[in-house]
């Protein structure tokens, strides 16, 4: 079980095991960043493995427990609003937490090589790409650039929402987090034979700003959902 510390050690001395080689680790993983984001909302976090001891360890290899795929957003930053540090969380951020060959193999190399547990998307309320990408599909005018890479990234589960008549932004929010989930494990064989195997879990999550706590809104396998659809405060 997690325990207080000092600011700056390890919150829970047998963590390096948990790899996907560990029965029960995805579940594990995801009790620690749900424990790491009730200590953010309620304003007593611990800051934990970030100093210069933690810093040292770490410097030869890595063994972070949870994959987080998530939203650019500079508001959206996991280790601190799952209160974590150096060389537990492996990052990965888009805008909108849009997925391409880059971010797919990214996963893999997590998941495959460094043994890592649990994967989250990570989306939240208010998404400036989702409402991009609606104002594009209303408007009938691509965005200039690259940015029309993110839109064209999203529009599918824009679409997914009007045929559910879902017209709510963050609702929507909601639908592109599961899509994105779907997405990624129908698109990597690699993520799909470690979830099969009971070595992996996928969940989505959806980050409010304001309050600062996450809930579920897919997840594979699904009961997961039921771990993180309380609120936290």
């Amino acid at each position: 079980m997690s325990r207080p510390g000092p600011i700056g050690t390890e919150l829970r001395p047998e963590r390096e095991l948990l790899t996907a080689d560990l029965p029960g680790a995805p579940q594990l993983a995801l009790a620690e960043l749900m424990a790491g984001n009730r200590r953010f909302v309620t304003d007593t976090a611990w800051h934990p493995n970030q100093n210069a001891g933690r810093r040292a360890a770490v410097a030869g290899e890595q063994h972070p427990f949870a994959v987080i795929v998530g939203c650019s957003d500079s508001r959206l930053a996991a280790e601190i609003i799952f209160d974590r540090g150096l060389g537990d969380l492996f990052v990965v951020r888009t805008a909108g937490h849009t997925v391409g060959p880059e971010v797919l193999g990214s996963v893999e190399y997590a998941v495959s090589v460094l043994r890592t547990p649990l994967v989250v998307v990570l989306g939240h309320d208010s998404c400036g790409a989702v409402q991009a990408a609606r104002a594009a599909l209303a408007t009938g005018t691509a965005p200039t650039g690259h940015l029309g890479a993110v839109v064209d990234a999203v529009v599918p589960s824009l679409r997914q929402a009007q045929a559910a008549g879902v017209n709510d932004l963050n609702e929507i929010v909601d639908i592109h987090i599961a899509q994105t989930v779907t997405a990624m494990l129908g698109s990597s064989a690699t993520l799909a034979a470690e979830v099969s195997a009971g070595r992996c879990a996928v969940v989505g999550m959806s980050y409010r700003l304001a309050a600062g706590e996450v809930r579920a809104v897919a997840a594979e396998p699904a009961e997961l959902v039921a771990e993180v659809a309380a609120p936290v405060a």
